[in-house]
C-alpha cells in the first residue's frame, strides 16, 4: 500500500493538472468546429495533442497500483472523450480529427513494429503449432457463439447477415493492447507470449478474411468459393512471401543506403520507411496496416544494420577497448556492448514510439462513450455478450501443453479493442445492424479491452514468483 505521503502528491498533481488543463480544454471548446474539421487552426491540434502526451504519462501512475500503464492511457481516453458530458466536447470532436487519427494510427503501427522487433521468427516457428490451435480456436469459437447463440437467442427477428457480423466482431483480438502488456512487464521473451503473438497474427488474419466474406455476401448477395479462395490466399502469401522476399529487399538496400552514409539518422530512416512500407503493402492486400507493421519487424534482423554507427558511447567504449589488453573485464565489457549494439535499432524506435504509442491508447479510450450505458437494456445484454466473448477466447488456450500458463494465453487473447470497434463501424455502415446491436458491440470492445489488461498484469506477476 502507498503512504499518505505519496497519496498526497498523486493528489497534488491531479489538482495542479486541473488547474492547468481546464482552462485550455475551455478555451478549446469553443473552438472545436475549426480543429475537428481536420483543417483550420492546426495549433489547436498541437494543444490538444500536448494534453493528450502529458495526461497519458500521468495516467502511467495506474503501474504504482500493478496495472499496466496501456490501461492508464485508455482510460485517461476514457475521460477526456466524456467530458462533453460536463460540456467540454473538444476532444470528443477530436475522434473524427483525420490528423488525430492518422497520429494514433501510426502509434499502433510503431507498436507492432517495435514488438516485430523484439520478436524472432525462428521462435514463433517454434510455437507456430500451437499459436495455429490458438487462434483457429479463438476465432472459431467466438464466431459460432455469436452466430448461433447471441444472434438468435439475444437479437431474435433478425437477418442471418446480422448474425454473422455479430459473430464476426466477436473473433478480434486487438494484438496492440496484448502486446503492450507483455511489453510493460517485460514478458515478451516468455513463451506464452510467443504463443500469442503468433496466434494474434493468425487471428486477425482469419478474422479479416471472414469480415472481407461477410462484408462481400452483404454487398452483393453472395460470393463464390473461388472469390474466398482468392482473399485467403493472397493473406497468407503475404505473410510468407513478405518475409522472405522483405528479408532480401532489407539487406540490399542497407547495403545502398550505406554507401551514402552510415550516421544512425540513416538507420533510423531505413528501419522506418520499411516498416511502413509494409504496412501499406498489406493494406493492399486487405489486411490491417498493423499486419504489415508486425511482419517488417519480424524480418529485420541485426545483419541488415551492420555498418551503420552505434551511439557513441558505445563506439568511444569499444576504442578504449581495443587500446587494453583482453582480460575479464574487457570480455565483460564486450559481451555488454554486443548486446546494446543488437538492440540499437529497437532503441531509437522506442524513441519514437513513446511519442506516438500513447496516442493510440487515448485515442481509443475517446471512442469510449459511457452515455451507452444509460440504457439498463442495452448494458444488461451488453454485459451477457461480454462474458461470452471472454469465454470464447479464454477457451482457445485449452489444448496447450500443461507447462504452458493457459490462463495468460486465454486472456491476452481477450480483449477486442480497435479491430472490434472497426468490424462494427463496417456492419453499420453497411446498414446490416441496428444501433441497439451496434451500442452492444461497442460496450463488449470497451468491458474486454479494460478487463483483460489487469487479468493479465495480475498473472504475469504471478508469473514471476512460480518461474
Amino acid at each position: 500500500m502507498y503512504s499518505k505521503k505519496i497519496i498526497k502528491k498523486i493528489v497534488f498533481s491531479f489538482l495542479l493538472l486541473g488547474i492547468l488543463v481546464i482552462p485550455a480544454i475551455s478555451f478549446a471548446s469553443g473552438h472545436g468546429e475549426e480543429a475537428s474539421a481536420g483543417h483550420g487552426d492546426i495549433a489547436l491540434v498541437f494543444g490538444a495533442m500536448a494534453i493528450i502526451l502529458i495526461l497519458s504519462k500521468l495516467g502511467s501512475l495506474i503501474t504504482r497500483f500493478g496495472q499496466p500503464a496501456v490501461l492508464g492511457e485508455i482510460l485517461v481516453g476514457v475521460v477526456l472523450g466524456n467530458l462533453a458530458l460536463l460540456g467540454f466536447s473538444f476532444f470528443r470532436e477530436l475522434e473524427h480529427n483525420a490528423i488525430i487519427a492518422f497520429l494514433a494510427e501510426f502509434g499502433v503501427v510503431l507498436l507492432l513494429f517495435q514488438i516485430g522487433l523484439e520478436s524472432n521468427v525462428k521462435e514463433i516457428r517454434s510455437v507456430g503449432v500451437k499459436s495455429l490451435v490458438v487462434a483457429m480456436i479463438g476465432v472459431i469459437a467466438p464466431f459460432v457463439l455469436g452466430t448461433y447463440l447471441i444472434g438468435p437467442y439475444i437479437f431474435p427477428g433478425l437477418e442471418q447477415i446480422a448474425y454473422l457480423f455479430i459473430g464476426a466482431a466477436l473473433t478480434a483480438t486487438s494484438v496492440g493492447i496484448t502486446g503492450r502488456v507483455f511489453k510493460d512487464f517485460n514478458k515478451l521473451h516468455i513463451k506464452e507470449a510467443k504463443v500469442v503473438l503468433g496466434a494474434a497474427v493468425i487471428d486477425d488474419v482469419m478474422g479479416l478474411l471472414i469480415l472481407a466474406v461477410i462484408t462481400a455476401i452483404a454487398t452483393v448477395g453472395s460470393i463464390s468459393p473461388a472469390a474466398i479462395a482468392i482473399i485467403t490466399l493472397k493473406a497468407f502469401g503475404f505473410l510468407f512471401g513478405g518475409i522472405v522476399i522483405g528479408s532480401y529487399i532489407a539487406k540490399n538496400l542497407g547495403k545502398v543506403l550505406l554507401k551514402i552514409h552510415t550516421g544512425i539518422g540513416m538507420k533510423l530512416s531505413l528501419a522506418l520507411s520499411i516498416g511502413l512500407f509494409f504496412s501499406y503493402i498489406a493494406s493492399l492486400f486487405g489486411l490491417a496496416p498493423i499486419i504489415g507493421a508486425f511482419v517488417a519487424g519480424l524480418l529485420l534482423d541485426n545483419v541488415h544494420f551492420n555498418g551503420f554507427k552505434n551511439y557513441r558511447l558505445v563506439r568511444d567504449i569499444k576504442n578504449w577497448m581495443e587500446s587494453r589488453d583482453r582480460n575479464g573485464v574487457n570480455k565483460a565489457l564486450s559481451q555488454i556492448l554486443e548486446k546494446h549494439s543488437r538492440k540499437h535499432v529497437e532503441d531509437l524506435i522506442e524513441n519514437v514510439a513513446f511519442v506516438f504509442v500513447p496516442i493510440f491508447f487515448v485515442y481509443t479510450g475517446l471512442q469510449v462513450k459511457l452515455e451507452t450505458f444509460f440504457n439498463p437494456k442495452v448494458l444488461l445484454i451488453a454485459l451477457l455478450v461480454t462474458v461470452i466473448a471472454v469465454i470464447g477466447k479464454v477457451i482457445s488456450s485449452v489444448f496447450l501443453p500443461k507447462n504452458y500458463n493457459k490462463w495468460i494465453v486465454g486472456f491476452a487473447m481477450v480483449p477486442r479493442g480497435e479491430v472490434g470497434l472497426i468490424f462494427g463501424n463496417i456492419g453499420k455502415s453497411l446498414g446490416v445492424i441496428s444501433d441497439e446491436v451496434f451500442s452492444v458491440i461497442i460496450v463488449m470492445v470497451i468491458l474486454t479491452t479494460l478487463i483483460a489488461p489487469p487479468v493479465l498484469s495480475g498473472l504475469l506477476n504471478k508469473y514471476k514468483d512460480e518461474n
